[in-house]
């Protein structure tokens, strides 16, 4: 079924559940049979060879998860799309399926912290070159492009310091030498942000956060172009990071609510970027959607909607970080986001835990920063929430 004549919204829904299902369900069956049997030979052996479309054994393809690649393969517009058991298991599969001894990756400073951790600690050990640049210094990210680069990998907004990336120019840029351009779309989602239609050959998701959006289910998503993607499910076939049918059920149903529950987090969001960039005892906000954030033109120019996730400083730094989240009554202080509830931490705990305190100041990324996940409760209460426990500072 061609979805393009169709809004987001709808195709959240339908996207690989318009065939009929077993039974007549109205929702997805969830799978969970580990081997597919066949009566006749030949027909096994070219569904197993990829001749005839079909099912052999779930570590490869299953029917729920199948379902789900469907979904975020017509909600990014790709020619096709895989998963895996995390979102750090899409990352590392496809850095390790795409790099290879003596190849050379770029990327930037301000990545999620289990990437920034497989930059600065594991790509080095199989002797792959990482060159990792100022986020938002261009300039300076297409001339160590234009050295020779294999692979190009964007992160924005990024995690946790909210900075943006302009994804068309560095894209031309990684095409004058052929480079493949990786983009993590989560922070954005679909919803926000499509960044194959801006050039990028790939795009990863940790469908953990806002596709799956209840925090209870675990999941990653790659799609792209048709031959990259079938590379990397062929790495992630044997290395068996294998995406399950009961999380790639939920992460799917999930997904039918994404646009509803990622509209009310964009303007909920915004609401509180101005309210805190206002306040007294916040000392700076990060949040695209701000018209003083320096990448305010360009998130403008590429994304529909400014995502549901900001980060703000307090006075008083660190100490007062630990006295204020604690007095928060509708927020979790957890380690994850996208989540229908509001979710908040450092990123000492959160986004960067696996660094030390001094890899966090080198990449830019202070003590005193506060990550704040919104989720779908009333925006006027959670207002209220944040003034109450900063009152207490």
């Amino acid at each position: 079924m061609d979805f393009s004549q169709y809004q987001k919204s709808t195709t959240s829904v339908w996207a690989g559940e318009t065939e009929p299902t077993a039974n007549g369900a109205v929702t997805t069956p969830i799978v969970r049979s580990v081997a597919f049997s066949y009566h006749d030979l030949d027909e096994w052996h070219n569904v197993a060879t990829g001749k005839e479309d079909g099912y052999i054994y779930s570590r490869n393809s299953n029917p729920t998860v199948h379902v789900l690649e469907e979904k975020i393969r017509i909600l990014e517009g790709a020619e096709a799309a895989t998963s895996f058991a995390t979102g750090m298991g899409a990352i590392s599969n496809t850095l390790f399926a795409l790099l290879a001894p003596g190849k050379r990756v770029v990327s930037l400073k301000d990545t999620y912290g289990g990437s920034s951790r497989i930059f600065l600690d594991f790509l080095p050990r199989y002797q792959v070159q990482v060159t990792l640049c100022d986020t938002t210094d261009f300039a300076e990210l297409e001339a160590e492009i234009a050295k020779g680069c294999d692979v190009l990998y964007l992160e924005t907004p990024t995690n946790p310091t909210l900075k943006v990336v302009d994804i068309p120019r560095l894209v031309a840029a990684a095409q004058k030498v052929g480079a493949v351009t990786v983009v993590d779309n989560t922070f954005a989602t679909p919803i926000n942000q499509n960044p194959l239609a801006l050039g990028a050959d790939l795009v990863l998701h940790s469908a953990t956060k806002f596709l799956g959006g209840h925090s209870d289910a675990m999941g990653g998503l790659l799609c792209g172009r048709k031959d990259l993607v079938e590379k990397v499910f062929q790495f992630r076939e044997i290395n068996g990071a294998s995406l399950q049918a009961d999380p790639a059920y939920l992460i799917a149903r999930g997904m039918k609510t994404l646009e509803l529950r990622i509209e009310r987090q964009n303007a909920s969001a915004l609401t509180i970027a101005r309210h805190l960039k206002a306040h007294p005892k916040v000392s700076d906000v990060f949040y695209p959607g701000l018209e003083t954030h320096p990448g305010h033109d360009i998130a403008k120019a590429q994304m529909s909607g400014f995502g549901g996730i900001l980060s703000f400083s307090l006075v008083g730094g660190y100490e007062n970080v630990t006295k204020f989240l604690p007095k928060l009554k509708f927020v979790h202080l957890a380690a994850s986001l996208g989540s229908v509830s509001t979710l908040a931490g450092p990123p000492r705990t959160t986004s960067h835990v696996e660094l030390t305190e001094a890899q966090r100041k080198q990449l830019g990324i202070p003590e005193s920063l506060i990550r704040y996940s919104v989720g779908i409760e009333n925006v006027d209460d959670l207002i209220r929430d944040l003034d109450e426990a900063l009152a207490l500072l």
